[in-house]
């Protein structure tokens, strides 16, 4: 009778154990989650945070100065007066007004590298991603459009096309504005990326948590929005970065060469008009200076902020910090790398 009455009174205490163990299996998911989460983010370092400041004064000197400044086109200025109360840097040869230009020009150079870079990472996405999980024919496929795109010399693609959009007239307002470049610029720079998405990706389709997805019945779309691209965001950030610089040196380089957008003012179309003005030789130091710092440091800055990514994606990178200040207590307690004491050593050499 005694062990009736116990039994009913154990069982609960059963019952209850596995939804214990749910409950903690449950946490456990969310916490690995969350940290997952907070690895893909990269640390505040310094090079991060003076890439962010660099990139963040630039833009917002080419969104908001625009509004504060006469139009950049406005020749009725004197010809090329210095820098001065009136006119900040100055005036070109034709009287427009350097700091009005400079402040369009640089809304214009970040308007042709964002869409540029958005257009090659698109791009990259769809013939890395597609051909890193899907393999077989259509890796096939995609693999060799982006061999082909490699080998073909980027910059002089990019002439050709431009100088060929020069002698069209069928365009029209389309004709070699900055939006077309920067088209170009965007479709002509996806393929290295395209090989470090695929490369990845063909790494992440074999893991447990897209198998698990592929054997619960989950359709190949929501797998690689779902399970894949979430895993590739710090890459594709770094990717995305590479393009805006890769596009604003393009633009500048070809608008250097006088291939660059007509009827707008860019950083690039700037340098041409100090080239041709011959600002170098009328000592107008003020009139090409400032575009080409401005886009030395946009260049510099996005490139912090890449190479601070660049220690999320690559785990050398992020473990060598820790491994450099491990090594630096150890110095500062008298001890070697290998952990061994400072007398210790002292008895090795000796």
């Amino acid at each position: 009778m005694v062990e009736r009455i116990l039994e009913p009174e154990t069982e609960p205490e059963i019952e209850t154990e596995p939804a214990s163990l749910t409950t903690s299996a449950i946490a456990t998911a969310r916490i690995a989650r969350k940290d997952r989460a907070r690895a893909m983010l990269p640390s505040l370092s310094g090079k991060l945070l003076a890439g962010i400041i660099i990139v963040a004064v630039i833009s917002l000197f080419g969104i908001i100065a625009p509004f504060f400044v006469q139009d950049p086109q406005d020749s009725g200025n004197p010809a090329l007066l210095p820098p001065g109360p009136g006119h900040l840097l100055g005036t070109t040869k034709l009287g427009y007004d350097v700091f009005a230009q400079l402040a369009w020009g640089t809304q214009g150079s970040l308007f042709v590298g964002l869409v540029a870079g958005a257009i090659s990472l698109l791009l990259a996405i769809v013939f890395g991603v597609l051909a890193g999980y899907f393999g077989g024919f259509m890796d096939e496929s995609l693999s060799l459009m982006t061999n082909i795109m490699l080998v073909i010399p980027g910059l002089p693609l990019v002439m050709v096309i431009a100088a060929y959009v020069q002698n069209t007239d069928g365009l029209g307002p389309l004709a070699r504005s900055s939006l077309l470049v920067a088209v170009v610029l965007g479709i002509t720079g996806w393929a290295g990326s395209a090989v470090v998405l695929r490369a990845t990706a063909r790494s992440l389709r074999v893991r447990d948590y897209v198998a698990a997805a592929r054997v619960a019945g989950e359709k190949p779309g929501r797998i690689i929005f779902v399970e894949i691209l979430p895993n590739l965001v710090p890459l594709l950030a770094a990717q995305l970065i590479f393009g805006v610089i890769f596009a604003v040196l393009g633009e500048a380089g070809l608008s250097y060469l006088g291939l660059g957008p007509t009827g707008s003012i860019t950083l690039g179309t700037m340098l041409n008009d100090a080239q041709t003005g011959q600002a170098v030789g009328s000592g107008a130091w003020a009139w090409f200076v400032p575009p080409g710092a401005l886009i030395a440091l946009l260049g510099a800055g996005l490139s912090l902020v890449n190479f601070a990514i660049d220690e999320v994606v690559n785990p050398k990178l992020r473990l060598a910090p820790q491994a450099a200040r491990s090594q630096r207590r150890a110095r500062r307690a008298g001890r070697g790398v290998d952990g061994a004491t400072g007398s210790g050593h002292k008895e090795v050499r000796a």
